[in-house]
Protein backbone atom coordinates (compact mmCIF):
# COMPACT_ATOMS: atom_id res chain seq x y z
CA UNK A 1 0.00 0.00 0.00
CA UNK A 2 1.26 3.47 -0.73
CA UNK A 3 2.81 5.63 1.96
CA UNK A 4 -0.22 7.93 1.79
CA UNK A 5 -2.76 5.33 2.96
CA UNK A 6 -2.67 6.13 6.64
CA UNK A 7 -5.80 6.07 8.77
CA UNK A 8 -7.55 3.13 7.10
CA UNK A 9 -8.05 1.16 10.31
CA UNK A 10 -11.64 2.36 10.76
CA UNK A 11 -12.50 0.86 7.38
CA UNK A 12 -10.71 -2.49 7.72
CA UNK A 13 -13.07 -5.42 8.21
CA UNK A 14 -12.24 -9.00 9.11
CA UNK A 15 -14.28 -11.44 7.07
CA UNK A 16 -16.64 -14.11 8.34
CA UNK A 17 -14.00 -16.66 7.32
CA UNK A 18 -10.42 -16.19 8.57
CA UNK A 19 -7.43 -17.51 6.63
CA UNK A 20 -5.79 -19.90 9.13
CA UNK A 21 -2.26 -18.63 8.48
CA UNK A 22 -3.16 -14.96 7.96
CA UNK A 23 -5.47 -13.75 10.75
CA UNK A 24 -4.77 -10.08 9.95
CA UNK A 25 -6.12 -10.35 6.40
CA UNK A 26 -8.36 -7.33 5.58
CA UNK A 27 -10.29 -8.02 2.36
CA UNK A 28 -10.44 -5.11 -0.06
CA UNK A 29 -14.07 -5.74 -0.95
CA UNK A 30 -15.19 -5.49 2.68
CA UNK A 31 -13.33 -2.21 3.23
CA UNK A 32 -14.94 -0.70 0.13
CA UNK A 33 -18.38 -1.84 1.34
CA UNK A 34 -17.72 -0.31 4.75
CA UNK A 35 -16.74 2.97 3.08
CA UNK A 36 -20.14 3.04 1.38
CA UNK A 37 -21.93 2.26 4.68
CA UNK A 38 -20.07 4.94 6.66
CA UNK A 39 -20.48 7.51 3.89
CA UNK A 40 -24.22 6.87 3.72
CA UNK A 41 -24.53 7.84 7.41
CA UNK A 42 -22.18 10.84 7.33
CA UNK A 43 -23.37 14.37 6.51
CA UNK A 44 -19.82 15.25 5.39
CA UNK A 45 -19.50 12.43 2.84
CA UNK A 46 -19.09 13.30 -0.83
CA UNK A 47 -20.10 11.19 -3.82
CA UNK A 48 -17.28 10.68 -6.32
CA UNK A 49 -17.41 9.51 -9.94
CA UNK A 50 -14.32 7.87 -11.47
CA UNK A 51 -13.54 6.59 -14.95
CA UNK A 52 -10.47 5.10 -16.62
CA UNK A 53 -10.01 5.51 -20.36
CA UNK A 54 -7.73 3.77 -22.83
CA UNK A 55 -6.48 5.83 -25.80
CA UNK A 56 -9.14 5.28 -28.43
CA UNK A 57 -10.32 2.24 -26.49
CA UNK A 58 -12.56 1.20 -23.67
CA UNK A 59 -13.90 3.36 -20.85
CA UNK A 60 -14.92 2.06 -17.44
CA UNK A 61 -16.87 4.18 -14.93
CA UNK A 62 -17.51 3.71 -11.20
CA UNK A 63 -19.10 5.56 -8.31
CA UNK A 64 -17.55 5.75 -4.84
CA UNK A 65 -17.28 8.07 -1.84
CA UNK A 66 -14.88 10.26 0.09
CA UNK A 67 -15.26 12.94 2.76
CA UNK A 68 -14.96 16.70 2.98
CA UNK A 69 -11.45 18.12 3.36
CA UNK A 70 -11.54 18.80 7.11
CA UNK A 71 -13.37 15.61 8.01
CA UNK A 72 -11.18 13.22 10.08
CA UNK A 73 -11.98 10.45 7.58
CA UNK A 74 -10.98 12.47 4.49
CA UNK A 75 -7.48 11.05 4.20
CA UNK A 76 -8.73 7.48 4.50
CA UNK A 77 -11.54 8.18 2.03
CA UNK A 78 -9.04 9.50 -0.51
CA UNK A 79 -6.79 6.47 0.05
CA UNK A 80 -9.69 4.09 -0.55
CA UNK A 81 -10.48 5.95 -3.79
CA UNK A 82 -6.88 5.42 -4.87
CA UNK A 83 -7.09 1.69 -4.06
CA UNK A 84 -10.24 1.42 -6.19
CA UNK A 85 -8.62 3.30 -9.06
CA UNK A 86 -5.59 1.00 -8.89
CA UNK A 87 -7.88 -2.00 -9.37
CA UNK A 88 -9.60 -0.22 -12.26
CA UNK A 89 -6.27 0.62 -13.93
CA UNK A 90 -4.87 -2.88 -13.72
CA UNK A 91 -8.17 -4.61 -14.45
CA UNK A 92 -9.44 -2.47 -17.30
CA UNK A 93 -6.43 -0.39 -18.30
CA UNK A 94 -6.18 3.30 -19.12
CA UNK A 95 -3.99 6.33 -19.62
CA UNK A 96 -6.58 8.82 -18.36
CA UNK A 97 -8.26 8.92 -14.95
CA UNK A 98 -11.41 11.06 -14.90
CA UNK A 99 -12.52 12.32 -11.47
CA UNK A 100 -15.63 14.19 -10.40
CA UNK A 101 -14.72 14.89 -6.79
CA UNK A 102 -13.29 17.50 -4.41
CA UNK A 103 -10.14 19.46 -5.18
CA UNK A 104 -8.13 17.83 -2.41
CA UNK A 105 -8.92 14.33 -3.76
CA UNK A 106 -7.66 15.32 -7.21
CA UNK A 107 -4.52 16.81 -5.63
CA UNK A 108 -4.06 13.64 -3.56
CA UNK A 109 -4.21 11.45 -6.66
CA UNK A 110 -1.86 13.62 -8.71
CA UNK A 111 0.64 13.64 -5.86
CA UNK A 112 0.36 9.86 -5.52
CA UNK A 113 1.14 9.15 -9.19
CA UNK A 114 3.96 11.69 -9.26
CA UNK A 115 5.62 11.10 -5.89
CA UNK A 116 4.66 7.82 -4.19
CA UNK A 117 6.81 4.90 -5.35
CA UNK A 118 3.82 2.60 -5.91
CA UNK A 119 1.94 5.35 -7.74
CA UNK A 120 4.92 6.14 -9.96
CA UNK A 121 5.12 2.45 -10.85
CA UNK A 122 1.46 2.41 -11.93
CA UNK A 123 1.86 5.63 -13.91
CA UNK A 124 5.02 4.43 -15.65
CA UNK A 125 3.52 1.07 -16.56
CA UNK A 126 0.38 2.65 -18.04
CA UNK A 127 2.61 4.99 -20.05
CA UNK A 128 4.58 2.03 -21.39
CA UNK A 129 1.45 0.07 -22.26
CA UNK A 130 -0.40 2.89 -23.99
CA UNK A 131 2.49 5.08 -25.20
CA UNK A 132 0.83 7.98 -23.40
CA UNK A 133 1.45 9.61 -19.99
CA UNK A 134 -1.06 8.90 -17.24
CA UNK A 135 -3.34 11.89 -16.62
CA UNK A 136 -5.71 12.71 -13.74
CA UNK A 137 -8.46 14.89 -15.20
CA UNK A 138 -10.92 16.83 -13.04
CA UNK A 139 -14.31 17.05 -14.78
CA UNK A 140 -18.02 16.78 -14.11
CA UNK A 141 -19.76 13.45 -14.65
CA UNK A 142 -21.54 14.92 -17.64
CA UNK A 143 -18.16 15.52 -19.29
CA UNK A 144 -16.89 11.97 -18.77
CA UNK A 145 -16.50 9.83 -21.88
CA UNK A 146 -19.26 7.27 -22.32
CA UNK A 147 -18.64 3.74 -21.10
CA UNK A 148 -17.60 1.46 -23.90
CA UNK A 149 -15.71 -1.79 -24.20
CA UNK A 150 -16.93 -4.95 -25.79
CA UNK A 151 -15.13 -8.06 -26.96
CA UNK A 152 -13.20 -9.03 -30.05
CA UNK A 153 -13.26 -12.37 -31.80
CA UNK A 154 -10.07 -14.42 -31.46
CA UNK A 155 -8.82 -17.83 -32.30
CA UNK A 156 -8.75 -19.86 -35.45
CA UNK A 157 -9.33 -23.33 -34.03
CA UNK A 158 -6.83 -26.17 -33.88
CA UNK A 159 -6.80 -27.29 -37.49
CA UNK A 160 -3.52 -28.01 -39.22
CA UNK A 161 -0.09 -28.48 -37.69
CA UNK A 162 0.39 -25.95 -34.91
CA UNK A 163 2.80 -25.07 -32.15
CA UNK A 164 1.56 -23.50 -28.95
CA UNK A 165 3.84 -22.07 -26.28
CA UNK A 166 3.38 -20.59 -22.82
CA UNK A 167 6.09 -18.45 -21.24
CA UNK A 168 5.98 -18.19 -17.46
CA UNK A 169 8.42 -16.73 -15.00
CA UNK A 170 9.81 -20.11 -13.92
CA UNK A 171 9.11 -22.43 -16.85
CA UNK A 172 8.30 -22.39 -20.52
CA UNK A 173 5.94 -24.90 -22.13
CA UNK A 174 5.42 -25.94 -25.72
CA UNK A 175 2.93 -28.24 -27.43
CA UNK A 176 2.69 -29.70 -30.93
CA UNK A 177 -0.81 -30.23 -32.28
CA UNK A 178 -2.08 -31.93 -35.43
CA UNK A 179 -5.74 -31.25 -36.26
CA UNK A 180 -6.65 -30.82 -32.62
CA UNK A 181 -4.65 -33.76 -31.26
CA UNK A 182 -1.74 -32.98 -28.94
CA UNK A 183 1.17 -35.10 -30.16
CA UNK A 184 3.82 -33.56 -27.93
CA UNK A 185 4.05 -31.26 -24.93
CA UNK A 186 6.95 -30.35 -22.71
CA UNK A 187 7.87 -28.09 -19.82
CA UNK A 188 11.37 -26.67 -19.29
CA UNK A 189 12.52 -24.67 -16.27
CA UNK A 190 14.05 -21.26 -16.98
CA UNK A 191 14.73 -17.96 -15.23
CA UNK A 192 14.02 -15.18 -17.74
CA UNK A 193 13.50 -12.29 -15.31
CA UNK A 194 17.22 -12.20 -14.48
CA UNK A 195 18.45 -12.31 -18.09
CA UNK A 196 19.49 -8.98 -19.63
CA UNK A 197 20.42 -10.16 -23.15
CA UNK A 198 17.48 -10.10 -25.64
CA UNK A 199 19.24 -12.79 -27.68
CA UNK A 200 19.07 -15.17 -24.70
CA UNK A 201 15.27 -14.82 -24.69
CA UNK A 202 15.09 -15.32 -28.46
CA UNK A 203 17.26 -18.45 -28.30
CA UNK A 204 15.36 -20.01 -25.40
CA UNK A 205 11.97 -19.56 -27.03
CA UNK A 206 13.32 -20.76 -30.37
CA UNK A 207 14.63 -23.89 -28.65
CA UNK A 208 11.14 -24.76 -27.40
CA UNK A 209 9.62 -24.11 -30.83
CA UNK A 210 12.21 -26.34 -32.51
CA UNK A 211 11.62 -29.14 -30.01
CA UNK A 212 7.88 -29.03 -30.71
CA UNK A 213 8.36 -28.73 -34.47
CA UNK A 214 10.37 -31.97 -34.45
CA UNK A 215 7.06 -33.78 -33.84
CA UNK A 216 5.23 -32.17 -36.78
CA UNK A 217 5.51 -32.82 -40.52
CA UNK A 218 5.43 -29.06 -41.05
CA UNK A 219 4.37 -25.92 -39.15
CA UNK A 220 1.24 -24.06 -40.26
CA UNK A 221 0.91 -21.62 -37.35
CA UNK A 222 2.40 -20.66 -33.99
CA UNK A 223 0.48 -19.22 -31.05
CA UNK A 224 1.90 -18.03 -27.76
CA UNK A 225 0.89 -17.15 -24.23
CA UNK A 226 3.22 -14.96 -22.18
CA UNK A 227 3.14 -13.03 -18.94
CA UNK A 228 2.84 -9.32 -19.67
CA UNK A 229 0.97 -6.93 -21.91
CA UNK A 230 1.09 -7.53 -25.67
CA UNK A 231 -0.34 -5.32 -28.40
CA UNK A 232 -0.09 -6.39 -32.06
CA UNK A 233 2.36 -9.13 -31.02
CA UNK A 234 4.59 -6.53 -29.37
CA UNK A 235 5.69 -6.68 -25.74
CA UNK A 236 4.66 -3.41 -24.11
CA UNK A 237 5.31 -4.48 -20.52
CA UNK A 238 6.43 -7.86 -19.21
CA UNK A 239 8.03 -9.07 -16.00
CA UNK A 240 9.76 -11.77 -18.09
CA UNK A 241 12.00 -9.07 -19.56
CA UNK A 242 12.43 -6.88 -16.49
CA UNK A 243 16.26 -7.21 -16.56
CA UNK A 244 16.60 -6.11 -20.19
CA UNK A 245 18.09 -2.58 -20.20
CA UNK A 246 15.80 0.18 -21.50
CA UNK A 247 18.12 0.91 -24.42
CA UNK A 248 17.68 -2.69 -25.61
CA UNK A 249 13.97 -3.07 -24.94
CA UNK A 250 13.03 -2.29 -28.55
CA UNK A 251 14.61 -5.64 -29.48
CA UNK A 252 12.38 -7.34 -26.92
CA UNK A 253 9.37 -5.35 -28.08
CA UNK A 254 9.79 -6.84 -31.57
CA UNK A 255 10.91 -10.25 -30.34
CA UNK A 256 7.88 -12.17 -31.58
CA UNK A 257 8.03 -10.48 -34.97
CA UNK A 258 11.62 -11.73 -35.23
CA UNK A 259 10.50 -15.22 -34.30
CA UNK A 260 7.74 -15.12 -36.90
CA UNK A 261 10.24 -14.08 -39.55
CA UNK A 262 12.53 -16.94 -38.51
CA UNK A 263 9.65 -19.37 -39.16
CA UNK A 264 9.02 -18.09 -42.65
CA UNK A 265 6.22 -15.70 -41.75
CA UNK A 266 3.67 -18.36 -40.75
CA UNK A 267 0.58 -17.02 -38.95
CA UNK A 268 1.83 -16.05 -35.50
CA UNK A 269 -0.13 -14.64 -32.57
CA UNK A 270 0.84 -13.84 -28.98
CA UNK A 271 -1.54 -12.94 -26.16
CA UNK A 272 -1.33 -12.23 -22.47
CA UNK A 273 -1.19 -15.47 -20.49
CA UNK A 274 -4.27 -14.49 -18.51
CA UNK A 275 -6.33 -14.01 -21.65
CA UNK A 276 -5.20 -17.41 -22.86
CA UNK A 277 -6.13 -18.91 -19.49
CA UNK A 278 -9.66 -17.62 -19.97
CA UNK A 279 -9.73 -18.82 -23.56
CA UNK A 280 -8.61 -22.27 -22.42
CA UNK A 281 -11.41 -22.33 -19.88
CA UNK A 282 -14.03 -21.27 -22.39
CA UNK A 283 -12.84 -23.96 -24.82
CA UNK A 284 -12.95 -26.71 -22.18
CA UNK A 285 -16.21 -25.70 -20.50
CA UNK A 286 -17.96 -24.36 -23.64
CA UNK A 287 -19.23 -21.31 -21.72
CA UNK A 288 -18.93 -17.54 -21.69
CA UNK A 289 -18.92 -15.23 -18.69
CA UNK A 290 -15.77 -16.98 -17.47
CA UNK A 291 -12.91 -15.67 -15.37
CA UNK A 292 -9.71 -17.64 -15.79
CA UNK A 293 -6.97 -17.52 -13.17
CA UNK A 294 -3.57 -19.15 -13.50
CA UNK A 295 -1.69 -19.51 -10.23
CA UNK A 296 1.89 -20.12 -11.26
CA UNK A 297 5.02 -18.06 -10.85
CA UNK A 298 2.69 -15.05 -10.90
CA UNK A 299 -1.09 -14.56 -10.98
CA UNK A 300 -2.39 -14.41 -14.54
CA UNK A 301 -6.00 -13.59 -15.29
CA UNK A 302 -8.26 -13.27 -18.28
CA UNK A 303 -11.92 -12.86 -18.97
CA UNK A 304 -14.23 -14.23 -21.66
CA UNK A 305 -17.57 -12.39 -21.70
CA UNK A 306 -20.86 -14.06 -22.52
CA UNK A 307 -20.39 -13.39 -26.24
CA UNK A 308 -17.26 -15.59 -26.13
CA UNK A 309 -14.61 -13.14 -27.39
CA UNK A 310 -11.74 -11.55 -25.51
CA UNK A 311 -11.71 -7.98 -24.26
CA UNK A 312 -9.28 -5.07 -24.77
CA UNK A 313 -8.87 -4.85 -20.99
CA UNK A 314 -5.56 -5.40 -19.21
CA UNK A 315 -6.86 -8.04 -16.75
CA UNK A 316 -3.55 -7.82 -14.87
CA UNK A 317 -5.03 -8.88 -11.54
CA UNK A 318 -1.58 -9.67 -10.14
CA UNK A 319 -1.28 -5.93 -9.45
CA UNK A 320 -4.77 -5.32 -8.05
CA UNK A 321 -4.89 -4.98 -4.24
CA UNK A 322 -7.01 -7.62 -2.51
CA UNK A 323 -5.75 -7.02 1.06
CA UNK A 324 -5.71 -3.61 2.76
CA UNK A 325 -3.95 -4.76 5.94
CA UNK A 326 -1.14 -2.32 6.82
CA UNK A 327 1.37 -5.18 7.06
CA UNK A 328 0.23 -6.95 3.89
CA UNK A 329 3.13 -8.41 1.88
CA UNK A 330 4.95 -6.19 -0.60
CA UNK A 331 5.20 -7.05 -4.29
CA UNK A 332 8.89 -6.83 -5.12
CA UNK A 333 8.31 -5.33 -8.57
CA UNK A 334 5.67 -2.66 -7.93
CA UNK A 335 6.59 -2.03 -4.29
CA UNK A 336 2.90 -2.03 -3.37
CA UNK A 337 1.18 -3.99 -0.60
CA UNK A 338 -1.59 -6.54 -0.70
CA UNK A 339 -1.55 -7.25 -4.44
CA UNK A 340 -2.82 -10.55 -5.79
CA UNK A 341 0.56 -11.82 -6.97
CA UNK A 342 1.66 -12.36 -3.35
CA UNK A 343 -1.42 -14.48 -2.61
CA UNK A 344 -2.21 -16.47 -5.78
CA UNK A 345 1.15 -17.65 -7.02
CA UNK A 346 4.33 -19.32 -5.86
CA UNK A 347 5.26 -15.94 -4.37
CA UNK A 348 2.92 -16.70 -1.46
CA UNK A 349 5.16 -19.55 -0.27
CA UNK A 350 7.98 -17.60 1.46
CA UNK A 351 5.32 -16.15 3.78
CA UNK A 352 2.95 -19.10 4.22
CA UNK A 353 5.39 -22.00 4.61
CA UNK A 354 7.06 -20.57 7.76
CA UNK A 355 3.65 -19.57 9.14
CA UNK A 356 2.58 -23.21 8.78
CA UNK A 357 5.72 -24.46 10.52
CA UNK A 358 7.16 -25.94 7.33
CA UNK A 359 10.92 -25.50 7.18
CA UNK A 360 12.54 -25.29 3.76
CA UNK A 361 15.90 -23.97 2.66
CA UNK A 362 15.50 -20.26 1.92
CA UNK A 363 17.91 -20.62 -0.96
CA UNK A 364 15.57 -23.01 -2.81
CA UNK A 365 13.89 -21.52 -5.89
CA UNK A 366 10.14 -21.07 -5.54
CA UNK A 367 9.23 -23.96 -7.89
CA UNK A 368 11.22 -26.35 -5.68
CA UNK A 369 9.53 -25.02 -2.55
CA UNK A 370 6.19 -25.69 -4.23
CA UNK A 371 7.26 -29.26 -5.00
CA UNK A 372 8.17 -29.73 -1.34
CA UNK A 373 4.74 -28.42 -0.32
CA UNK A 374 2.99 -30.72 -2.80
CA UNK A 375 4.92 -33.72 -1.50
CA UNK A 376 3.84 -32.92 2.07
CA UNK A 377 0.25 -32.51 0.88
CA UNK A 378 0.35 -35.88 -0.88
CA UNK A 379 1.61 -37.43 2.37
CA UNK A 380 -1.38 -36.03 4.29
CA UNK A 381 0.54 -33.36 6.21
CA UNK A 382 -1.92 -31.04 7.99
CA UNK A 383 0.52 -28.13 7.81
CA UNK A 384 0.45 -28.30 4.02
CA UNK A 385 -3.34 -28.41 4.07
CA UNK A 386 -3.42 -25.17 6.08
CA UNK A 387 -1.33 -23.45 3.39
CA UNK A 388 -3.89 -24.38 0.74
CA UNK A 389 -6.79 -23.48 3.05
CA UNK A 390 -5.27 -20.02 3.47
CA UNK A 391 -4.84 -19.53 -0.28
CA UNK A 392 -8.41 -20.70 -0.85
CA UNK A 393 -9.82 -18.30 1.74
CA UNK A 394 -7.86 -15.41 0.24
CA UNK A 395 -9.15 -16.42 -3.17
CA UNK A 396 -12.79 -16.51 -2.07
CA UNK A 397 -12.58 -12.87 -0.94
CA UNK A 398 -10.70 -11.93 -4.10
CA UNK A 399 -13.52 -13.44 -6.18
CA UNK A 400 -15.99 -11.19 -4.36
CA UNK A 401 -13.78 -8.25 -5.32
CA UNK A 402 -13.36 -9.42 -8.92
CA UNK A 403 -17.14 -9.82 -9.25
CA UNK A 404 -17.35 -6.06 -8.65
CA UNK A 405 -15.50 -5.54 -11.96
CA UNK A 406 -16.41 -8.58 -14.10
CA UNK A 407 -19.71 -10.20 -14.98
CA UNK A 408 -18.87 -13.89 -14.55
CA UNK A 409 -20.57 -17.05 -13.36
CA UNK A 410 -17.76 -19.45 -14.23
CA UNK A 411 -14.21 -19.73 -12.85
CA UNK A 412 -11.38 -21.88 -14.12
CA UNK A 413 -8.14 -22.37 -12.19
CA UNK A 414 -4.90 -23.38 -13.88
CA UNK A 415 -1.23 -23.34 -12.93
CA UNK A 416 1.30 -25.17 -10.81
CA UNK A 417 -0.09 -23.95 -7.48
CA UNK A 418 -3.45 -25.69 -8.07
CA UNK A 419 -1.87 -28.94 -9.23
CA UNK A 420 -2.61 -31.92 -6.99
CA UNK A 421 -4.87 -32.29 -3.96
CA UNK A 422 -4.08 -28.75 -2.82
CA UNK A 423 -6.03 -27.37 -5.77
CA UNK A 424 -9.19 -29.08 -4.52
CA UNK A 425 -8.69 -27.51 -1.08
CA UNK A 426 -8.29 -24.06 -2.65
CA UNK A 427 -11.61 -24.44 -4.48
CA UNK A 428 -13.42 -25.79 -1.40
CA UNK A 429 -12.36 -22.93 0.84
CA UNK A 430 -13.07 -20.31 -1.81
CA UNK A 431 -16.59 -21.72 -2.04
CA UNK A 432 -16.87 -21.57 1.77
CA UNK A 433 -16.15 -17.83 1.65
CA UNK A 434 -18.71 -17.23 -1.10
CA UNK A 435 -21.32 -19.13 0.90
CA UNK A 436 -20.49 -17.30 4.14
CA UNK A 437 -20.40 -13.78 2.68
CA UNK A 438 -23.15 -14.23 0.09
CA UNK A 439 -22.96 -13.50 -3.64
CA UNK A 440 -25.38 -11.96 -6.12
CA UNK A 441 -24.94 -14.82 -8.56
CA UNK A 442 -23.92 -18.49 -8.43
CA UNK A 443 -20.32 -19.30 -9.32
CA UNK A 444 -19.42 -22.58 -10.99
CA UNK A 445 -15.84 -23.80 -10.75
CA UNK A 446 -14.50 -25.75 -13.72
CA UNK A 447 -11.62 -28.17 -13.64
CA UNK A 448 -9.44 -29.84 -16.22
CA UNK A 449 -7.01 -32.73 -16.12
CA UNK A 450 -3.81 -32.44 -14.12
CA UNK A 451 -1.79 -32.23 -17.32
CA UNK A 452 -4.06 -29.55 -18.75
CA UNK A 453 -3.75 -27.52 -15.56
CA UNK A 454 -0.09 -27.09 -16.43
CA UNK A 455 -0.14 -27.35 -20.23
CA UNK A 456 -3.64 -26.16 -21.16
CA UNK A 457 -2.46 -22.64 -21.87
CA UNK A 458 0.06 -23.79 -24.47
CA UNK A 459 -2.67 -25.77 -26.25
CA UNK A 460 -5.15 -22.89 -26.10
CA UNK A 461 -2.46 -20.50 -27.33
CA UNK A 462 -2.00 -22.70 -30.40
CA UNK A 463 -5.57 -21.83 -31.40
CA UNK A 464 -4.90 -18.08 -31.58
CA UNK A 465 -3.63 -17.80 -35.17
CA UNK A 466 -6.14 -18.21 -37.98
CA UNK A 467 -5.06 -20.34 -40.93
CA UNK A 468 -6.85 -21.44 -44.10
CA UNK A 469 -8.79 -24.61 -43.59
Amino acid sequence: MSSSTRGLNAFLVRGRVTPPLDPGFAPAILAQRRLADIAAASPRSLAVAIAVEQPGGSVYRRETWTFAERDPEAEAGHALCERLIKSMLWGRGGSRIWVDGPDDLVAFLRHHYANDAAGRFDADMMRRVYDSPLEVIRASRASFPESRGGSVAVGGGLNGCRIGFDLGASDRKAAAIIDGEVVFSEEILWDPSHQADPKWHFDQIMDSLNRAAAHLPHVDAIGGSAAGVYVDNEARSASLFRSVPPDQFDRVRRLFHELQAAWGGVPFAVANDGDVTALAGAMVADVGGLLGIAMGSSEAAGYVPCERGLTPWLNELAFTPIDYAPDAPVDEWSGDRGCGVRYFSQQALPRLLPAAGIEVDDSLPLPERLVALQELMAAGDERAARVYETIGTHFGYALLDYADFYDFEHVLLLGRVVTGAGGDIIQTHAKNVLAAEGTDRPVTFHSVSERDKRHGQAVAAASLPRIAR
